[in-house]
């Protein structure tokens, strides 16, 4: 049977056949039947040895269950498209008084509005997009905009905004530039939000009805303003912690006047009174898009969603949207309480074999939850293509939605939603970082040149290794770095400084970025790699964590770059000083990868202990611990338990170091799955001996702990290794990747085109 084959219903019927309760992505056994022993009674009497491989057994499928629910299919990805022209997605559309020529839209999400982000890197970001065949874009939160409400994370005012000046710069290039319109996290008479969460918003009771007025008025200001400014049009965001949201919301409205739930027109009418303000003071030609939660689900308290709104409540609302004046819709999911995941819903796949885990250390059941509308047998991708249909039927005005949209990655899926008339343009963010190039590459017939998002969520608030606030894309070392410290020469590759020969050993990461950089740069590279293909531990990694992150897209997208740049490949040849100081070249580029510490402990013939290299061809049995705390071990322990294992992970340093190197946002679907799931975690932890069928550590709890184990995972932090670079002497060498500073896989590319740049 195909693993897409296996229903939820099937799986619950065979776990109820063998006595085994499961819930909530947590599983035990069932307790003993009538008439079963008490305490201290022997095999025998609970059924005899039958019974006990029968409760292993059971135990087994119970700690599947995880893996089991919301089986994935990834035969979606085809394609039969050989000329993008002529296709539904390459068409022409209006948005108001508005025409664009492809049917991908920039969303508005994680933009431009944090302090580091200056107007040189503002208009690059954004030029380059332009100029990479985006049409319409949306700017977010750039400026404090509202003169009554200003929302605490924006930095700047409408008296020192260089907005007209990126605007400008937008249009020069042939785009348009629209602005989200968006508030909160503000201070109203009911609500203070400097003692809330981040990102906390207040519900529609706690604003006084001046405050309403006043909210309203400021909205409807700075639509003009922005008119004033260039902009071509405005998005109202009544979706998420926004305050639009909590009058739509029966769940955060509970007022008694005209804004109150007790009608469709009174939950409406915060919205509809903006976009008729918007008309009346900017023109009724002036486009406004409405973006609202098109569908939402409880994922803190997993089914307690009474009050939180179905489509049938939004597509009754909708109809008052465009009543009122609205000329397109954008429609995206409405968690209840995991704010990033609302227009990254991707993440909800994150994490080999716990689809639907909601970062609460419960699982979502797509057959159930969201009305089972969803289409969640994609990880993530297009999530929300049959409910927009639903809202295309309801309205007469354009629709769009959003999370993870990505016709290169699976062009027949997206070309069909529109030529079926699901939806009439998608909303795009992370695709367009990564490679703004996107439209353009995908319209020439250049899919395989794109690169790929890993959906790692890197980019949007994110944090160092020191806890700092660190935004960045893992596959694109321009984004965010571009005019900082590191490349104050702009995301633009500097033309190289004459003809040189550039010798690169290593095809990891690492390597193929600098091999390509320099290529780009107009020198002569040549890349070798001892094993047979290049990739280094892309597939590995891809191996390990499941195809949701598009690794193997990565390893594909770099060997083409390195086709297409001219690089020369040398495979299955490990070079070594020598070899290179004959070859002479002008620049060395070291990215052989880190190394492996010595495994100092020794197994038994009843415990294995592994490199973390070797675990995924090596049978482990059923109780593993993994030494290590970083992003591999994670990665390698929510693998084994989706085989079932029981997975226990000593680390060597504090929790607060668990899952480095992944992204902040990651870790927090993760890491609940794991404890979830069964997971123990010894934080300082040392494995003081390997036993028959055990282990002992010594940790935090002042003794030292055994336990059953038939397999150690050595999975600690790679060390440096620089014997070759010291080798090369006084010869233009740099080294980047593992090599240099083991970390994981977006440092080592950034190391990598910093280096190429640098030649």
């Amino acid at each position: 049977m195909k693993e897409k084959e296996i229903t939820r219903r099937s799986f619950l019927a065979g776990l109820a056949a063998a006595g085994v309760v499961a819930a909530g992505g947590a599983a035990g056994c069932a307790p003993a039947s009538n008439g079963a022993a008490g305490p201290g009674a022997g095999p025998e009497a609970a059924g005899g040895t039958d019974a006990i491989v029968q409760s292993s057994n059971d135990a087994v499928a119970a700690r599947q269950h995880a893996a089991l629910l919301n089986p994935q299919d990834y035969d979606f990805r085809g394609s039969s498209i050989t000329d993008w022209n002529g296709t539904t997605l390459f068409s022409d559309w209006t948005f108001g008084n508005l025409t664009m020529h492809n049917r991908m839209v920039k969303s508005a999400a994680g933009s431009a509005y944090m302090p580091f982000w200056t107007t040189e890197m503002t208009i690059a970001e954004y030029t380059h997009w332009a100029k990479g065949g985006v049409e319409l874009m949306y700017i977010e939160d750039y400026a404090s905009l509202l003169e009554h409400f200003p929302a605490f994370y924006k930095v700047r005012n409408r008296e020192n905004s260089d907005l007209k000046q990126i605007v400008d710069a937008i249009h020069a290039e042939g785009a348009y530039c629209g602005y989200q319109l968006s508030l909160m996290g503000a201070s109203f008479s009911g609500f203070d939000a400097s003692t809330a969460p981040e990102f906390a918003c207040a519900h529609a009771d706690d604003l006084t009805l001046e405050e309403v007025e006043l909210v309203q008025q400021d909205f409807i200001d700075a639509a003009k303003w922005l008119q004033d400014q260039g902009c071509d049009c405005v998005e109202i965001n009544a979706a998420g912690n926004n305050i639009g949201q909590a009058f739509l919301s029966r769940n955060r409205n509970a007022r008694t006047d005209e804004y109150g739930p007790q009608s469709f027109e009174n939950r409406t009418r915060f919205v509809c009174d903006m976009i008729k303000g918007i008309k009346e003071l900017c023109g009724a030609d002036f486009p406004v898009q409405v973006l609202i939660n098109a569908i939402e689900e409880n994922d803190y308290d997993l089914g307690q969603n009474a009050t939180l709104t179905t489509v049938e409540e939004n597509l009754q609302m909708v109809k008052l949207f465009e009543a009122a004046g609205a000329d397109s819709l954008h429609v995206r999911l409405g968690p209840f309480n995991n704010h990033p995941a609302e227009f990254a819903s991707d993440m909800y796949f994150t994490g080999f074999g716990i689809d639907g885990t909601t970062g609460y250390g419960n699982q979502f059941d797509f057959e159930r939850h969201f009305e089972g509308k969803l289409i969640a047998d994609h990880s993530g991708c297009g999530m929300l293509l049959d409910i927009a249909a639903e809202f295309k039927g309801a309205v007469g005005i354009p629709v769009g939605t959003v999370t993870y949209m990505d016709p290169a990655h699976a062009p027949d899926f997206f070309e069909a939603a529109l030529a079926d008339g699901k939806l009439d343009f998608y909303l795009m963010n992370r695709p367009f970082m990564v490679d703004p190039d996107y439209i353009n590459k995908l319209k020439e017939g250049r899919a395989d040149e794109i690169r790929p998002c890993n959906r790692c969520l890197h980019c949007h608030f994110d944090l160092d290794e020191e806890g700092n606030f660190y935004e960045h894309c893992r596959m694109n070392a321009t984004h965010m770095r571009a005019y900082l410290d590191l490349m104050p020469e702009g995301p633009d590759i500097p033309a190289g400084n004459g003809e040189k020969k550039v010798l690169v050993v290593g095809a990891g990461p690492a390597g193929m970025e600098a091999a390509r950089v320099a290529a780009l740069r107009g020198y002569q590279v040549t890349l070798y790699d001892k094993k047979g293909s290049v990739g280094g531990l892309l597939e590995f990694a891809a191996n390990v964590k499941g195809p949701h992150e598009n690794l193997q897209r990565d390893r594909e997208y770099f060997a083409r770059q390195l086709e297409v740049t001219g690089v020369e490949v040398v495979t299955g040849t490990e070079v070594d000083a020598a070899f290179i100081k004959e070859q002479a070249p002008d620049a060395v580029v070291i990215a052989t990868g880190g190394l492996r510490p010595a495994l100092d402990i020794e197994g038994t013939p009843s415990t294995k202990v592994v490199s973390i290299d070797d675990f995924l061809t090596t049978e482990l049995g059923d109780n593993v611990t993994i030494l290590g705390e970083n992003a591999q071990a994670v990665d390698a322990a929510l693998k084994l338990l989706s085989e079932g294992k029981r997975v226990t992970i000593a680390s060597p340093l504090p929790l607060e170091a668990l899952d480095k190197g992944q992204s902040d946002h990651i870790k927090g679907f993760v890491i609940p799955m794991l404890y979830t799931l069964g997971t123990r975690i010894w934080p300082n932890a040392a494995i003081r001996s390997v036993g028959d069928g055990e282990v002992t550590i010594s940790c935090d709890t002042g003794v030292d702990m055994t336990y059953a184990c038939d397999a150690v995972v050595v999975a600690v932090d790679m060390l440096p290794d620089t014997g070759l670079s010291s080798a090369l002497g006084d010869m233009e060498v740099y080294s980047v990747g593992d090599c240099n500073r083991p970390f994981n896989i977006a440092e080592a590319i950034t190391a990598g085109n910093l280096a190429a740049r640098k030649i």
